[in-house]
Order: C-alpha cells, then sequence, then structure tokens
C-alpha cells in the first residue's frame, strides 16, 4: 500500500508490503537503482546504509509496539524501515504497520499546514524529524518497562519474591530485545552522518550528529535500566535465599526440639522385660513430664544461643 505526503518540494512515499508494481514505479519515477529497488521486496536481515548519487539507501531495525501483556513471540520481534532519502524527497518502506511511524505522519501533515518547519528543506530534514521521533518513542518504550519494574520492586518487598522471578526474566529479554534491535544502529549511523555531509549542504551536520545523540540516549536508557533490574534481581535472590534459610532454619530446629521426645518414645516402646517407670502409677504421665522438661531444655538452649 503507498501513501503520498507532500510539503513545497519534498515528497515522502511511504511503502506498506511493497509490491513488485509499486517497486517498478518507483525506479522510473525517482529513479532507483535496481539493485536497490530488489532490496525493497522482502525484509533485509542486517541495517546497513549505501550510497548512491542520486540518494542514500539506509535499513533499521527498530522494536515492534511494546506491550505489558505482550506474548513472548511478540516481544521478540522487530520492525524494519528501509529509507530512500534524497534531495527532494524520502521512501520509506516497511513490512507491517509501523504505529511510530503512522503518528509521525499526523505530524507531517500538520507541520506542512502550518508551514513553519525546515521539512521542506530537504529529505534529509525529513529523516532527522523521522529518527528522532522513532527514538523518542523507543524511550516511551522503556519508560513503561521502567514503570513496570517499579511495580515488581512494590511487589518484591511485599513478599512476593518468588512470583517476581518469572516478571524480571520477562522484563530483562524485553530489554534485551530493545538492545538486540538498536545494536547495529551506532555504526549505520555513524556512516550515514559521513555520507550525509557529502550528500547535503554543511548546514545539515549538526543534525545528522543530533541523530546519533538521539540515539546514544536510547542506548543509554537501556544500559541504565538493564542495570537497575539486575540490581532488582539480586535483591530479590538474597530475599528469597533468605527466606528458604530461615524456612530450612525453623524446620532444623523443629527436627532438634523433637529429637529427644523421638528417642524417649522410642526407648519406652522397646520390648524388654524391665522397664523403669513403666507399670507404676501414672506411668504415662511421669514419661510425658520427662518429654516435657526435655523439650524445655532444648528450647532454651536454642534461645540462649539465639538460633530463635
Amino acid at each position: 500500500m503507498r501513501t503520498d505526503s507532500i510539503y513545497k518540494d519534498v515528497k515522502w512515499v511511504d511503502l506498506e508490503n511493497p509490491t513488485s508494481t509499486e517497486v517498478r514505479q518507483l525506479i522510473e519515477e525517482f529513479d532507483i537503482a535496481p539493485i536497490v529497488a530488489n532490496e525493497l521486496i522482502s525484509p533485509s536481515i542486517r541495517s546497513h546504509v549505501d550510497v548512491h548519487p542520486k540518494f542514500l539507501y539506509l535499513i533499521l531495525h527498530f522494536p515492534c509496539s511494546y506491550s505489558p501483556n505482550a506474548d513472548e513471540t511478540e516481544t521478540k520481534k522487530t520492525q524494519e524501515i528501509d529509507f530512500i532519502i534524497g534531495k527532494n524527497f524520502i521512501i520509506t518502506t516497511h513490512y507491517d504497520s509501523i504505529d511510530a511511524l503512522h503518528d509521525f505522519s499526523k505530524m507531517f501533515e500538520v507541520q506542512s499546514i502550518l508551514d513553519k518547519s525546515d521539512l521542506a528543506n530537504h529529505g534529509g530534514f525529513v529523516f532527522y524529524y523521522m529518527a528522532k521521533h522513532f527514538y523518542r518513542n523507543m524511550i516511551h518504550k522503556i519508560e513503561m518497562v521502567q514503570d513496570l519494574i517499579a511495580e515488581t520492586e512494590t511487589k518484591i518487598f511485599h513478599g512476593e519474591e518468588r512470583q517476581m522471578v518469572t516478571e524480571i526474566s520477562r522484563l530483562n529479554r524485553v530489554l534485551l530485545t530493545f538492545k538486540e534491535a538498536i545494536s547495529s544502529h551506532e555504526e549505520v549511523l555513524k556512516s550515514f552522518e559521513i555520507a550525509g555531509q557529502k550528500f547535503f549542504e554543511e548546514e545539515f551536520k549538526y543534525h545528522l550528529h543530533a541523530i546519533l545523540g538521539e540515539y546514544n540516549k536510547v542506548s543509554k536508557k537501556i544500559e541504565n535500566t538493564k542495570e537497575y533490574l539486575h540490581e532488582l534481581r539480586q535483591t530479590n535472590d538474597s530475599l528469597l535465599s533468605t527466606k528458604q534459610n530461615e524456612i530450612v532454619k525453623n524446620l532444623t530446629l523443629m527436627s532438634f526440639i523433637f529429637f529427644p521426645l523421638a528417642l524417649v518414645a522410642g526407648i519406652f516402646g522397646m520390648n524388654a522385660n524391665y522397664m523403669p517407670i513403666i507399670g507404676t502409677a501414672n506411668d504415662f504421665w511421669k514419661i510425658i513430664l520427662i518429654m516435657s522438661v526435655l523439650s524445655i531444655m532444648m528450647f532454651g538452649l536454642f534461645k540462649q544461643k539465639k538460633w530463635f
């Protein structure tokens, strides 16, 4: 599906799941090299940038739209966007619906109506604002994860350590997906910065460097969030370990307290010809008294040793 937007002399063509016919039209309309046009038909494995006489070709991958209730398969998905950036045009192609791109199209339309933006200078400015919007959208996604981490932290300190083990792992997987999706952006954007300085005017140099700065903000935020989640995981593991140790300690103490009782019961339960106390008046209560005294003595010993 093709969508065209025009702001003064700059044309933006957006293609979702481009067909061969649509790609051939691009070749004729914008003089796109056939080798680039062939790459638009299907997704590419890696992000990269290519320099051509009349345009720059850039491929970037972004994490898919994040939802707290997304399943594992959806969380691991990435979305590819191909950019063909010329002096008076920009072409974007993608293979599924991208919310951030849809939001930017609304902003592009508003700016074209207000006519107060430098979007009309050339295609590079459109890409600059587009990339800026994508990275800020990613920051919003990371902040959603941070909110979930804060909720998880609250639950951990309210005694739900065991239930939060899975939640921490899920959030960590989301952050790993974010990191993996943009892992090649730094190298690609640095190459694009060098190529863009030659292709566009010198005044665009600042904007090229600013795109890399937006990426660095996202990368740093991911790393900081991962570090915080790692510390939270260690805290959760420590609380779990402490709780389990406390349970084991209590069970061990219970065993030691009941050990003399079992010993006394075993002794007086032996099938012997002569057994002291057995057969005398109130023999049952005498044995119970012995067991009680031993239990109190063991309890007092543990209390003195501060094992309780």
